[in-house]
């Protein structure tokens, strides 16, 4: 049901394309804003059923709605678990009895949202089986991360190290509201608390004015919380053995800036408490922590991006490991497979199964050793893989262009190509008029072989000299390819639906390609890529696909990098949509959160490479732009300052450009806080698009 006005594509000017598509009509401003997304998926542990955390806009009140949903393979129905609006990254007990799941919402009224402000994020259970939710404590305490132990006893858990109220006090009497840079930092206590004592407390009635009581010299703890370990750095991750002796964690930057990449290690500790011993020493970013069913090795993810623990630091493909405990040595699994690692699971019987990008389809495989081989490969997108603790249950979600992301469950991996979706979500896509799309190919100006894909307005497909908007991923790890998009990012098929060919260019620095395609960037991060962007686009002028007299260009973070860079490089383009992308590359080093990957991609810090830190940025060469630009960006990002974005507005404001800004509060880098923010971001692009492009 709409909750709010209706604000139609032909109102705005924007008129969809007659075709011939059993005339269905085309996908509104607010149907296509309207989705809903999948942020997680776990199967259950005996994979009778699964969990879905589902995110959808709440347009009444300026805020995304996070709910989880529970799915039965005894009834094959969807029904809502909690309903809260702000329940995320659930978690099954081993014995399948509960969901954890992490909410800020209110002690008082799970389900209002009256007393929500200022609550933090604690760990919630819910019994599967039916009744309410409780807290596991009631604390004002930010839960960073948590897991199950492997009896389902205790949850663990990771908080900053919190200060007893004489400590408090003193600090804010000392230094009123000033801010300590680095110096107040604190790092994190790992936490155990028994699940029998948050649900005893859950059955108690609080008496009236009930405080709890702890001393002022002691750190403002829950009173059944047992402490197992202390970090100096924040825990990200925690993952308990499968003997339950022994407990993983993976530890991170407190501040979230990656400044050093040893800041990001693995350590083990026993559960029952003590000091935890350092497993890796490297230069990558470990993620997605997994027991082998044994409980001799440790799996993980290196994401692309995320450097590498082979050698100096490098932004390689995304790579999977297993650590072996005794000799403590990672192993790299899957080195055969030319593509990037994604998501991946570990079944009962040990076999690893994980989802690989090669080229525009991401599929899953089964690992063994070095090799790797296929066993879901319909065209499209998997991810989201999980396997069930007991059994060969598998869970997976899969899309295309075309086709939004649904949940799929399979009972072995046998025949995963032949499952059926269990879910029915965004059915409104499948009611209007669909898009076309192919994979285009192209040489680039060196002779390189580049891939990207086309998305045709509906009935357009195989007509020539379309008006086109060539959208830019961001990254620039990652790619654009055959799965389906619906927000504020993502807008192509949205565009394509108002008569706008898109061309969506996997440049080199996209992933899928191999490492080297990926690394080719560096250190010519703009100029290489941008590059293999025009050569796409002088092709498909060549081809007579493209009308040239009718180019549009537009991307959001290392996508509106490439915009800024390539409206400094051609007058071609009669239009410009950016987004959260740097200018230059001085002040973004020292503002960016990923400061260690960017003095990597430019082979060194400012100081060390100014040449580099000049020559690959827009700003200096700004004084050549002539394309009406739209500037966007969040007051509160930390991966691209907005300051940015006002100093793009700045100069095309001196240099008489037309140009507009708009710049949303409280936003970070992801658009994440008020739906009305990516609304009116898409909604705005559009209209410019319109007025400038045509």
């Amino acid at each position: 049901m709409k909750v709010f006005g209706t604000v139609s594509l032909l109102a705005l000017g924007l008129l969809p394309f007659a075709n011939g598509q059993s005339q269905k009509p085309a996908i509104s401003l607010d149907e296509f804003m309207n989705a809903t997304e999948i942020h997680d998926a776990r199967i259950a542990p005996d994979g009778s059923a699964a969990v879905l955390a589902l995110s959808s806009p709440d347009w009444q009140h300026n805020r995304f709605k996070d709910e989880l949903w529970l799915w039965t393979k005894r009834t094959g129905k969807l029904i809502p678990l909690t309903q809260s609006g702000h329940d995320s990254s659930p978690a099954w007990s081993p014995d399948g009895r509960y969901v954890a799941f992490l909410s800020d919402r209110s002690l008082n009224d799970s389900g209002s949202d009256d007393d929500k402000d200022g609550e933090p994020s604690r760990i919630w259970l819910i019994p599967v089986n039916g009744g309410e939710a409780f807290p596991l404590y009631r604390e004002k305490l930010d839960a960073h991360t948590f897991a199950w132990s492997a009896d389902s006893s205790n949850i663990d858990f990771s908080v900053t190290e919190p200060l007893s109220k004489d400590q408090d006090e003193a600090h804010k009497a000392e230094w009123k509201d000033v801010i300590r840079w680095r110096e107040q930092e604190r790092g994190d206590v790992l936490l155990a608390i028994p699940v029998s004592t948050a649900l005893q407390q859950s059955s108690k009635t609080p008496e009236a004015h009930q405080e709890e009581k702890t001393a002022a010299d002691k750190p403002q703890l829950p009173a059944a919380a047992r402490v197992i370990a202390h970090s100096s750095l924040a825990i990200d991750e925690i993952v308990p053995s499968p003997s339950g002796s022994q407990i993983a964690f993976e530890t991170g930057s407190i501040s979230h800036r990656l400044e050093n990449p040893s800041e990001t290690e693995m350590f083990l500790v026993a559960a029952s408490g003590g000091d935890a011993k350092q497993l890796t020493h490297n230069n990558g970013l470990e993620s997605h922590l997994t027991w082998d069913p044994a409980g001799k090795r440790i799996y993980f993810l290196v994401q692309a991006g995320g450097g590498s623990i082979e050698g100096p630091y490098q932004d390689a493909q995304g790579r999977i490991y297993a650590l072996d405990l005794n000799s403590e040595k990672p192993a790299r699994l899957g080195a055969d497979f030319p593509g990037s690692w994604g998501d991946f699971t570990v079944m009962a019987d040990g076999k690893l199964i994980a989802a690989g990008l090669t080229g525009i389809d991401q599929h899953l495989y089964r690992i063994d050793g070095a090799h790797a081989e296929g066993i879901a490969t319909v065209s499209g997108d998997y991810a989201h893989v999980d396997a069930a603790l007991h059994g060969n249950t598998i869970l997976f979600t899969h899309s295309t262009i075309t086709d939004p992301a649904q949940l799929y469950v399979a009972d072995s991996v046998s025949k995963l190509d032949e499952v059926k979706p269990v879910t029915s979500l965004n059915p409104i896509f499948a009611e209007r008029a669909q898009v076309s799309w192919e994979p285009y190919r192209w040489k680039s100006d060196d002779g390189t072989s580049v891939e990207g894909v086309l998305i045709y307005p509906p009935g357009k497909k195989g007509e020539k000299h379309l008006r086109m908007l060539t959208l830019i991923h961001g990254g620039p790890e990652d790619a654009d390819g055959n799965r389906f998009g619906a927000d504020w990012y993502d807008w192509a098929t949205l565009a394509a639906t108002n008569g706008w060919l898109v061309f969506r260019p996997n440049y080199r620095g996209s992933t899928g390609y191999g490492d080297d395609f990926s690394q080719a960037i560096m250190p010519h991060l703009v100029s290489a890529p941008g590059r293999d962007i025009l050569s796409g686009v002088d092709a498909l002028v060549k081809d007579g696909i493209a009308d040239p007299d009718h180019l549009t260009i537009g991307g959001y973070s290392y996508g509106g990098y490439m915009t800024n860079w390539l409206i400094t490089q051609t007058t071609r383009f009669k239009a410009a949509v950016t987004g959260a992308g740097a200018v230059e590359h001085a002040a973004n080093w020292g503002n960016d959160d990923l400061t260690f990957d960017d003095a990597w991609y430019l082979s060194g810090t400012p100081w060390e490479k100014p040449d580099l830190y000049q020559s690959e940025a827009a700003l200096f060469q700004i004084n050549k732009v002539t394309t009406p630009t739209h500037i966007v960006g969040g007051n509160a990002d930390v991966r691209v300052s907005y300051l940015e974005q006002v100093l793009l507005e700045r100069a095309l404001q001196r240099l008489n450009v037309p140009h507009t800004l708009l710049v949303f509060p409280g936003e970070n880098h992801p658009l994440d806080k008020n739906p009305w923010h990516g609304y009116i971001k898409v909604r705005e692009e559009l209209k410019w698009l319109e007025k400038y492009g045509k």
